[in-house]
């Protein structure tokens, strides 16, 4: 074992190729690069710890509490799993647990404005906190984003990282739930067009993006899904891109 990690885990990750990408991009996005890949590939270290990290807008500090929020913050900026060019504007984050990746966004320039939602309390609490330097640039909505409006059950558990609807859990939770339609056109009708539409939500993910209607696709340009079989969900408007875990799909610029 090395940490809380088998030795076969970590051999296998040697010889991914998105792994390397990672490790050299840790030791520019890290303040300390030697204290996050210690954290993140041998789970050393206290918690909770303010993890510093330079961004094109200087370093930001979010707060993580524990080796999985960690996992976050490597997959986020040293990986990149959501890499996109600097020029965004209007972002959509669905499933955004303590605020990581609305910190990728945000910290891409100085224009660009988030839209939040996560329906996990504890989450929310923590996602307010890492974002207090952005007041203004973002719009919070604690619920849930789903196939309808009202209620869902979701499942969570401690960590707060891989709760949601429909999953195995055995703590539930009602939360407030938006049909992802019906909120996806009232932000383009204020915005025009979203540059950045990413699905976060532990197995609801193919549901929630077959559940777009086509015509909204139109205006959003890149979209990136936490799902393994996507593939075939925008065939019609989009190209698709896998990237390790990530399912991306890019608008065409023809239809």
């Amino acid at each position: 074992m090395l940490g809380h990690r088998t030795l076969k885990r970590v051999l296998k990750a040697i010889f991914q190729r998105r792994s390397y990408r990672a490790l050299k991009n840790s030791f520019l996005t890290y303040e300390h690069p030697l204290d996050g890949l210690s954290r993140y590939l041998f789970q050393l270290g206290r918690y909770p710890v303010t993890m510093p990290i330079r961004t094109p807008l200087g370093v930001v500090r979010p707060l993580i509490y524990s080796h999985h929020d960690m996992l976050t913050v490597s997959e986020v900026f040293c990986r990149e799993d959501y890499k996109c060019g600097e020029q965004i504007r209007t972002v959509v984050d669905i499933g955004s647990n303590i605020g990581i990746s609305a910190l990728y966004f945000l910290t891409r320039n100085s224009e660009a404005f988030v839209y939040l939602f996560e329906p996990q309390p504890v989450n929310c609490e923590k996602l307010l906190k890492n974002l207090e330097h952005f007041v203004g640039r973002y719009e919070f909505y604690p619920m849930a984003i789903a196939l309808w409006d009202g209620e869902a059950e979701m499942g969570f558990e401690d960590t707060g990282r891989y709760g949601g609807i429909g999953t195995g859990h055995e703590t539930k939770i009602r939360v407030p739930c938006r049909e992802v339609g019906g909120v996806l056109r009232g932000i383009l009708e204020r915005r025009g067009e979203i540059d950045v539409l990413k699905i976060d939500t532990e197995s609801f993910e193919e549901k929630i993006l077959a559940a777009v209607p086509r015509d909204l696709l139109r205006s959003i340009k890149q979209v990136f899904v936490e799902y393994p079989y996507t593939k075939n969900v925008l065939p019609l408007t989009h190209d698709y891109v896998q990237v390790g875990p990530i399912a991306r799909f890019r608008r065409r610029v023809q239809f």
